[in-house]
Formats: structure tokens, sequence, C-alpha cells
């Protein structure tokens, strides 16, 4: 796998998320030359910049926002677009979401997709498939403190 694409709300952030375990693979499969994006449904404008701010590098390398690209999950556009924003072809992502009617979305593309319910069985589904080690120890190694000083971003609206 080349790719990794996670939905925000009730993964990255909200009820069921573990914003630190998932952000530690998500910058460990970065520092293994994974493409890392973030996929939502969030409607976008000026309240969504904090989600915007997690791509570059932040968190993430890219940031699509259905209000911004006007399509959404689980429609197969959103996935074949993200996908292409990283330069990989859908059979090269991972894709996680808490709801399994975007999980379904993903695979249908050619993804593979992980449906999120737990963060530890996430991480670990995670780390198999893009062959990097779980949340246990990375923050030490990697220097990191807060998941890249993510506790200091704004909760924003959760509409995602």
């Amino acid at each position: 796998m080349r790719g990794l694409l996670l939905d925000v709300g009730g993964v990255l952030f909200g009820p069921g998320s573990d914003l630190d375990g998932l952000s530690a693979v998500v910058r460990r499969a970065r520092s293994a030359g994974i493409a890392t994006g973030i996929v939502s449904n969030d409607p976008g404008g000026s309240d969504a910049q904090w989600l915007r701010d997690l791509g570059d590098g932040v968190l993430v390398d890219d940031v699509v926002l259905s209000g911004d690209v006007g399509m959404a999950k689980p429609e197969a556009e959103i996935y074949l677009l993200a996908a292409t924003r990283l330069g990989l072809r859908p059979q090269d992502c991972v894709f996680v979401d808490d709801l399994e009617i975007n999980v379904r979305g993903a695979v249908a593309v050619g993804m593979v997709g992980v449906h999120h319910y737990d963060p530890a069985d996430t991480i670990e589904e995670l780390s198999i498939l893009l062959d990097v080690d779980g949340a246990a120890g990375l923050d030490d190694a990697a220097g990191l403190d807060d998941a890249a000083g993510l506790d200091d971003l704004p909760a924003g609206d959760q509409s995602w």
C-alpha cells in the first residue's frame, strides 16, 4: 500500500477516536514514504480552515473536503479524486471510515477499506496493511509530544 486516506469525524476526532494513536500511525506511514490524506464530508467554508490546515505535512499530505470539491462520500468520484491528488491509483490506497457505507464506497473503486469502530483495532489493522509499527512508542521515537501540536487545534463545528 502506498496511500492512506482517513475520515475525520469518528476516526481522528470525536467519539470513538484516538487522535494520539492514529496520528502516530499517520506519522510513521509518512516517514515510510506512504502518501496520506483526509477525506471528509465536511461542508467546507471558512469554519473548515482548521481541517485544511492539517494538510501539507502538518498531519497529512492532502485534505479533501466535500464542500470544497462538490462531491461527497460514498460517491466514487471523491475517492478517485483523493487518490489522484496523492498521485496514486485507488488500488494503492487504504481508506478508513467509521461509517460502513463510506468504506463500501472506497472498496467499490478498488481501495482497501478499514471500518473503524475501535481505535486499537484500527491501529493494529493499519500497522499490518501499511507494514509500519503501531502507535506504541512512536511519539517518543519521533520526538513529538502532542500529536504534532494537534491538541491546540480548534474543534471547528464538527460537522464532518
